[in-house]
């Protein structure tokens, strides 16, 4: 995510259906960390959203340990973190549901604005415009894929993590339930 930008606004994309249809053909759920698959499976079901890359967040306490490790960290102090980052990309319909889902996305950094962050990251929004991503990590650091922490706050930063990831959960839910995303029958926010 090296290129998390404030997020861009809304344009013109007239291949969002195609560009959709040929993201959920490839998409191989196995592919994915397996606390994020659902998540990524449920969003596939949402008309005007579909995920471009995901990540569960690694917490990496020694040299030797698999970069793509699921294990919490310990309590105990075992010196610096790496921390590979946590995050979901989108790429939204410019509609009135599309709309909504990025309002309401753009709502989950209310958790921890200093370690959630929302934004359009430039090298997803040149291959799909109206990209958008979340992401976990300390906002000094928003900017980087990877970074070393103190294992107290590496253990704050996965708190956080997994704070995220409900309410990531949360706002499918809604999408899921709420067949207008929010809207009134004007095509307005309500």
């Amino acid at each position: 995510m090296e290129t998390l930008v404030e997020p861009k606004e809304f344009v013109e994309s007239l291949g969002f259906v195609e560009d959709r249809q040929n993201t959920l053909q490839a998409l191989d759920l196995k592919t994915i960390d397996e606390p994020v698959r659902e998540i990524v499976g449920r969003i596939a079901l949402l008309p005007h959203c579909f995920t471009l890359q995901s990540c569960h967040g690694h917490f990496l306490s020694s040299l030797d340990e698999d970069p793509r490790s699921l294990a919490r960290l310990p309590f105990r102090d075992t010196g610096p973190v790496r921390y590979r980052i946590a995050y979901v990309a989108f790429c939204l319909e410019n509609s009135p549901r599309g709309r909504a889902a990025r309002q309401a996305l753009a709502r989950i950094p209310e958790i921890d604005a200093d370690y959630v962050q929302f934004g359009s990251a430039d090298w997803f929004w040149e291959r799909h415009p109206n990209s958008y991503a979340l992401q976990v990590e300390p906002a000094r650091y928003a900017t980087l894929d990877e970074v070393i922490l103190s294992h107290a706050e590496a253990l704050h930063t996965q708190h956080i993590r997994d704070l995220f990831f409900v309410g990531l959960e949360g706002f499918v839910e809604e999408q899921l339930r709420d067949p207008g995303g929010g809207l009134t029958s004007s095509g307005k926010s309500g």
